[in-house]
């Protein structure tokens, strides 16, 4: 379906606070429906898209309803949730009861020519090769073109040129085009996962980074300050002491272990006990924390006591050094993880979480902020969160997309099947620029 412009359509389901809109509307398509369940997420996506998306998909699906009428491209960043195993259901009825279920019942009722879906990581992990099955099988039922290989990218690997932003934030695309005649066609994935970009990151100049030196809402508190002082004085007192017992390396040789310290886990080699059961991967670092204690528990000791490390929560007693030759913990990005503290340079940042472990910028004493963090994720500088506060609009980002990776997928699917899309959609192979010559059997190029 062309829009009134001249360009394509679309439909976004979970729509989020709309960073599928963002990126689709800036390839010139028109949103003709989207819907959202939260509340505070429906808001932020009507202050920035005129339109409000709050709605309940799993009452739609199962009343039977389809409130969206024709469109070219559907797109859905939808919660993961776990396939039923049990019977002999296959398909649509086995993925009943999940909300991928919604999703394919609007496939079924439209059939929009192209469908660009979203989820994390592990949905192409080992532990849901069913879930990935069911979805792809479920998919070429209906009549789509999809591969049964993950698409899976991550916005660092793009140049800034193509929407790529200093963030590691690997997503599985799920990408299909309407195609009965080649739906059990097994093509390849719409995009590799390959390096794009080439040079490093600078999260400085990349990003960049807010130069003011307060930001409302962005300080550390006293505690997280004394946390991060402590585990910087750890740091310069075990390279001070590995310079000395090895005086034979130079400064950049010598290096923090690579292994999570646990301080919990100190104890003089001698006295180590392994529970039964203890799983092998944890064991080993329960043995490398004990020699680590035993050689250097001369600095450790002092060390602990002037600090009172011993009183911090449990997971702030826990250190992950990732930041190479970095020569201060307050030269890196810092986040305050369950699993621990974790620190690596100020080339890029961790994936967005929609937890509160918004990463410290080391440099600048403080929190990245809620503008760049949306900056992170593509969405341009005028877009607005609104009086919420700052937790939920972190939460949100967290939970979304990055424009520019989903704009670079779109094309890559759009250039794999061509041929098919120019027939059955093609305003959308318009709007993106390409072209090809009639019967050239040349590859698509953009124009």
């Amino acid at each position: 379906m062309s829009s009134s412009q001249g360009g394509f359509t679309f439909v976004d389901l979970f729509a989020g606070i709309g960073g599928f809109a963002v990126a689709l509307k800036g390839l010139g398509g028109e949103c003709v429906g989207s819907v959202e369940i939260d509340r505070q997420a429906a808001t932020v996506y009507a202050l920035n898209h005129g339109t409000s998306p709050l709605g309940d998909i799993t009452a739609m699906a199962n009343d039977d309803r389809v409130d969206f009428g024709e469109h070219t491209v559907m797109t859905a960043g939808f919660p993961c949730q776990p396939f039923s195993k049990s019977g002999a259901q296959r398909g649509m009825d086995e993925a009943r009861g999940t909300l991928f279920w919604n999703i394919l019942k609007i496939v079924e009722a439209r059939r929009p020519p192209v469908l660009l879906l979203e989820n994390v990581r592990n949905l192409a992990g080992p532990r849901h090769r069913h879930e990935w099955d069911v979805i792809v099988k479920s998919l070429r039922q209906a009549g789509y073109h999809v591969s049964s290989r993950p698409a899976v990218f991550s916005p660092h690997l793009l140049p800034t040129a193509m929407g790529g932003k200093p963030q590691i934030r690997e997503r599985v695309f799920i990408t299909a085009t309407y195609w009965p005649e080649r739906c059990w066609d097994d093509p390849a994935p719409a995009v590799q996962n390959r390096m794009v970009r080439t040079e490093p990151w600078d999260l400085e100049c990349d990003l960049p980074l807010d130069s003011r030196r307060y930001i409302p809402g962005c300080e550390l508190s006293a505690d997280e300050r004394r946390w991060i002082d402590a585990w910087e004085n750890f740091r310069q007192l075990v390279v001070t002491r590995l310079m000395h017992t090895t005086p034979n390396r130079l400064l950049d040789e010598v290096r923090l272990p690579g292994f999570p310290i646990w301080v919990d886990a100190w104890v003089d080699d001698s006295s180590l006990q392994i529970p039964a059961g203890t799983p092998r991967w944890k064991e080993v670092f329960l043995r490398k924390n004990a020699a680590f204690y035993t050689q250097h528990r001369s600095v450790l000791d002092p060390w602990l006591q002037e600090h009172g490390v011993q009183s911090f929560p449990p997971s702030r007693r826990k250190f992950e050094w990732q930041a190479q030759q970095e020569t201060s913990l307050w030269n890196c990005a810092i986040q305050l993880r369950p699993s621990g503290i974790r620190a690596k340079r100020m080339t890029h940042l961790p994936a967005l979480v929609a937890m509160a472990q918004t990463p410290i910028l080391g440099p600048r004493r403080r929190r990245l902020s809620v503008a760049e963090a949306a900056v992170l994720q593509g969405l341009p500088p005028q877009f607005t969160f609104g009086d919420q506060p700052d937790s939920a609009s972190y939460k949100q980002l967290g939970n979304g997309v990055n424009v520019g990776v989903v704009q670079h997928v779109l094309r890559q699917h759009v250039s794999r099947d061509l041929d098919r899309i120019q027939e059955i959609a093609p305003d959308l192979a318009a709007s993106l620029g390409f072209a090809v010559a009639p019967a050239s059997g040349r590859e698509p190029v953009l124009v």
